[in-house]
């Protein structure tokens, strides 16, 4: 089978397309022939060495797949051979096949394409656990989305929406912005012209916002903690700036405010009851036609280096994927 390997940590560039064994199936995993994965931020993180977890030389990024059941090892029931699958995994899916254990797999909906499937699990996974599990938003809260036309700052807005809150999208231009209201977005926020916090407080009379997510971190976060509402809830979800920011005490004193983190992977590890939980309901409103990832542009797997290029210059609408 060909992957896409990361043989020394460096740039999305020194990634290459090699042949390699297929990779055995042990007692418990499916293998997966890959139809689509998903491109995302940590992927760049894993290649550069920056990441929470750094995987063994030499490795293939890739969160997330979507693709076929082509074997089952000993004591899988369910999925089996043939089944249409979403998976996740902490690296590997920039490959034609991937080994997961059974558990890992979600069934894809009829009528989810392999595209939409590889762009839904952690766009829609990190944006419903953060907002409704870790920063508890509730209908009829103002959220702020910072970072908002990516993949799972698009998905932050459709589902903020879903949840009944009021909307209110930042990103860096026009053309970003549209496409937040296309998904549900109350107000918009352009930071590369407009100062966000004297923005955020026209919008909201003074009061501030009750839920910020942020996948920016960097002098947005700067800003926006400033115009945190009483009680309201930081969510920390990354650092797509660059920069990891420190909250000054006294804000989060003076307005009762909490950090919030969500490393959402983690929950496979400590608490998996809690990413089974959301997807049954996400997946239940995809059925429903109540969501419905933005694809942004589609890379065969050899073009790996440029759909990573798409999201470290900042391109990307959405989400980015591979094909395979």
């Amino acid at each position: 089978m060909k992957a896409v390997l990361c043989r020394a940590f460096g740039s999305p560039a020194d990634l290459k397309l090699e042949e390699i064994a297929s990779p055995p199936v042990s007692a418990g995993a499916v293998k997966i022939r890959v139809r689509a994965c998903g491109v995302n931020f940590p992927d760049v993180l894993l290649i550069q060495g920056r990441y929470q977890l750094r995987p063994p030389f030499p490795f293939s990024p890739g969160l997330e797949v979507a693709g076929d059941v082509i074997e089952g090892g000993e004591g899988v029931t369910a999925p089996g051979l043939g089944d249409r699958v979403i998976a996740t995994m902490m690296y590997g899916g920039f490959a034609e096949e991937v080994v997961v254990p059974a558990e890992m797999t979600l069934p894809m909906p009829a009528d989810m394409s392999y595209e939409d499937g590889a762009g839904f699990a952690l766009a829609y996974g990190t944006a419903h656990v953060g907002l409704a599990h870790r920063a508890q938003l509730q209908a009829g809260e103002t959220l702020l989305v910072l970072g908002a036309a990516g993949g799972v700052g698009l998905a932050a807005v459709e589902l903020g929406k879903l949840l009944g809150a009021r909307v209110i999208a930042a990103a860096s231009s026009p053309r970003k912005l549209e496409l937040t209201r296309a998904y549900g977005a109350d107000d918009t926020l352009n930071y590369s012209r407009e100062n966000l916090r004297d923005r955020i407080k026209a919008l909201t009379g003074g009061r501030g916002v009750d839920v910020i997510f942020d996948p920016v971190g960097g002098d947005l976060f700067d800003q926006a903690a400033r115009r945190i509402a009483w009680e309201g809830r930081y969510l920390v979800v990354g650092f797509a700036s660059g920069r990891i920011p420190a909250l000054p005490a006294n804000i989060a004193l003076l307005k009762n405010a909490s950090l919030v983190g969500l490393f959402w992977g983690a929950y496979l590890q400590h608490n998996p009851a809690v990413i089974r939980d959301s997807f049954a309901l996400l997946l239940a409103w995809y059925a429903a036609g109540r969501l419905k990832p933005h694809i942004h542009r589609t890379f065969p797997l050899a073009e790996a280096p440029t759909a990573l290029r798409e999201l470290t210059e900042r391109r990307a609408l959405g989400k980015v994927l591979l094909t395979a």
